[in-house]
């Protein structure tokens, strides 16, 4: 049995689901806005874990659960605190089995926690045969300015998982510096090339290059610019070394940002682990989400003796 968690009007779901249908997979669904009418029960026997999942219907042992998609979004709370309590406790509660389950679950909560901090994240990357920016961590101005005037284009973003916009360190910001003292931020030399992000799924790699004249090609649309994706073939080297970071993290589906330098080199620039794969399947026509499915269900018929 595969289980799908989340909400089927968010795209990635929604590729997998349509993706599964086609497949004639047995799989549960449970949407996340719901869980009030849902409940989940745990128990462990010597170190196994087991217990029961209730929802849309249906009634499951979790031992029956071969794999899992579960996309962890905002829980939608109930107005009536009682309904509040039991939505927040199963969410609590789900979230725990995700990292004990035996079953293969795209991703794990533990794994996940590598973005929450992108200096942790850079060494991991590194580790695993990458190239990485020149970085600075740092809340003193002065240092932020010495570490700019000595690299000439600087880009700085957050240090946390909160998404943030990547953008040029420029005189206008200057004025405002003295602001990081009360938050640590990320600065790194800018790197001039080709986006390109690479999606892991399981031992299969779908490569999108990315022509965008922005800072940042997500939100390029808010400054008017065009943004083109061409799926492309990629470097051997490459590719390996981007399943050899996924393998390490954790991470069955993984979507990574690299840029291709025009002297050829490849500098990554962090990992994302719940990577919204349906903005560059539905531009491209990688087939992403068919070699997700396919992931979930081989696990899942693995599992099940099948």
């Amino acid at each position: 049995m595969i289980l799908v968690f989340g909400r089927p009007d968010d795209p990635p779901i929604a590729l997998l689901l349509d993706a599964l249908q086609r497949r004639n997979a047995s799989y549960i669904f449970i949407d996340d806005r719901h869980l009030a009418h849902a409940s989940l029960s745990l128990h462990l026997d010597g170190g196994r874990v087991d217990g029961r999942l209730r929802g849309a219907g249906e009634d499951i042992a979790l031992s029956a659960i071969g794999s899992v998609y579960a996309r962890l979004l905002n829980v939608v709370m109930p107005t009536d605190l009682d309904q509040a309590s039991h939505v927040q406790a199963f969410h609590a509660l789900f979230t725990q089995w995700l990292d004990l389950s035996p079953a293969l679950v795209v991703n794990r909560p533990w794994a996940m926690a590598s973005n929450a901090s992108k200096p942790y994240q850079a060494q991991l990357i590194a580790a695993a045969g990458l190239e990485i920016p020149e970085t600075l961590v740092s809340n003193d101005p002065e240092e932020i300015e010495k570490f700019r005037s000595g690299a000439g284009h600087v880009v700085f973003k957050s240090i946390s998982g909160v998404r943030s916009i990547v953008a040029e360190l420029g005189n206008r910001h200057l004025e405002r510096l003295p602001l990081v003292r009360l938050l640590p931020t990320q600065f790194q030399v800018a790197i001039h090339g080709t986006d390109v992000r690479v999606h892991v799924v399981g031992g299969r790699t779908f490569a999108t290059e990315i022509s965008a004249d922005a800072d940042d090609y997500r939100y390029a649309a808010r400054s008017g610019v065009e943004v083109q994706l061409t799926e492309i073939d990629l470097d051997c080297r490459i590719r390996n070394a981007c399943i050899r970071l996924a393998t390490s993290l954790g991470l069955p589906l993984c979507g990574i940002d690299l840029r291709r330098t025009p002297d050829g080199r490849w500098v990554c620039f962090e990992a994302n682990p719940m990577p919204a794969y349906s903005y560059y399947q539905e531009n491209t026509g990688a087939d992403i989400s068919g070699a997700l499915a396919s992931l979930l269900l081989d696990a899942a018929q693995s599992r099940n003796g099948q």
